[in-house]
């Protein structure tokens, strides 16, 4: 039948792409073994802004306020800023009372790029006197050497630099347990692979550091999506730029504990990648042509994470019309349909939360904290596709709060 030749054609072709992009992406993994060396000591130290966008953060902007107190590093040579935005409790408040200088956006802030949009030329201006400014989360925690360690990264020639981002709360339950091990293999498998590669690494919203004298250089250069963090990775290759890894400038963060706040959370990024295809893939294009450099592509593949998972999604699809074609002709039994169907989710499942299990083990972490991380780490990331579908014909318009009740001190955690 011409229909079943055109399906198994079909199928043939997604499997093609679906596999080389999975071949390149454990290729790129192997670099993970290399070892990083360490960053001497800076003989200079360079001026810090430490910029927080907060929205509604009365619970917990106070001890975040408090760790970066505590720096190992001058105070006289980093100051902490709060924009607070579309504020309904005493995040300003608060945070002024704990020190910080408190600016205000003058525009309507929908998502965190606004803030970015008026924030980066507002405090690189050369009168602020701001060697680079670096932009952490009101929900984080900070911990002691991060300053220490982003001025040895920037005295080192890096204008940006992406830290390492920890859990603050992997043990509250599955959600953000699942949250835990991602962010785990993400920290080592996408961001340090890449820069043992040669590549540039993803910034990944939080514990980022960027020099002012690129910010200047940039300065024609707005936010427009709503993952501000990619985009930033983007128009600093455009600029010519690398973002490098800074292992040992660690900021912890506390991950939702909802699922529905997860799922709104995974919309706007997969919501955002897409947006970054279209308004940036051909921008890139161009400059891999001009500096013939394989750099940008990729960049490319970095961001078609979401277009990967609905071609894996259309490719599930083809395969189930196929054994249907299969029933009506009475080539393949139901039984031996339903055998496949079941033994698949179960070495899925079983391969995914043996996954989550070795990640635990190479952590340190007690296993009776994160066992419901481990065990719903399937789900988590099974629940991505549909997200991915969603966005795909509905994007997200505006950046959604997560909310946050309790306060974690970083001696909570230590």
């Amino acid at each position: 039948m011409i229909i079943f030749d055109v399906l198994t054609a079909t199928a043939v072709i997604l499997n093609l792409v679906l596999l080389t992009y999975a071949i390149y992406n454990a290729g790129l993994a192997l670099f993970l073994f290399k070892k990083i060396q360490p960053l001497p000591e800076a003989a200079t130290q360079n001026r810090f802004a430490v910029l927080i966008a907060a929205r509604d953060e009365a619970a917990v902007i106070s001890s975040l306020i408090e760790s970066l107190k505590q720096q190992n590093y001058p105070a006289s040579r980093f100051e902490i800023i709060v924009i607070p935005n579309n504020c309904t409790d005493r995040t300003e408040q608060i945070a002024r009372q704990a020190g910080a200088r408190i600016l205000k956006c003058p525009s309507q802030v929908k998502s965190k790029g606004d803030v970015l949009n008026f924030a980066f030329p507002e405090l690189s201006r050369k009168e602020q006197d701001f060697d680079a400014i670096c932009v952490v989360d009101a929900d984080n925690l900070v911990d002691p050497d991060f300053l220490k360690e982003m001025n040895k990264t920037l005295s080192s020639g890096k204008e940006v630099a992406q830290g390492h981002r920890k859990s603050k709360n992997p043990s509250d339950n599955g959600i953000s347990g699942s949250y835990f091990i991602y962010y785990w293999i993400y920290n080592r498998f996408i961001s340090k692979a890449r820069f043992n590669a040669g590549l540039s690494i993803p910034v990944i919203g939080s514990g980022f550091m960027i020099s002012t004298g690129l910010i200047r250089r940039m300065k024609d250069k707005t936010f427009k999506t709503l993952l501000e963090d990619m985009e930033l990775t983007i128009l600093c290759y455009l600029a010519g730029v690398k973002v490098a890894l800074a292992p040992d400038a660690i900021v912890y963060d506390e991950h939702p504990l909802s699922f529905r706040q997860s799922w709104d959370q995974r919309a706007r990024w997969s919501g955002g990648i897409y947006q970054i295809s279209k308004i940036y893939f051909g921008p890139i294009l161009r400059q891999v042509r001009k500096t013939k450099s394989l750099q940008g592509l990729d960049l490319m593949f970095l961001n078609l994470v979401t277009h990967m998972s609905v071609l894996g999604f259309l490719s599930f699809i083809v395969y189930i019309l196929l054994i249907l074609f299969g029933l009506m002709e009475h080539q393949i039994a139901i039984t031996a349909v339903w055998s496949v169907l079941i033994l698949s989710t179960l070495s899925s499942w079983i391969l995914m939360t043996g996954g989550a299990f070795v990640v635990t083990c190479c952590d340190k972490i007690s296993l009776s904290k994160i066992w419901r991380g481990i065990l719903t780490f399937w789900f988590f990331i099974l629940s991505w596709q549909p997200i991915n579908i969603i966005c795909l014909f509905h994007i997200p318009k505006t950046w959604k709060k997560i909310r946050h009740d309790r306060d974690i001190s970083l001696q909570d955690i230590s």
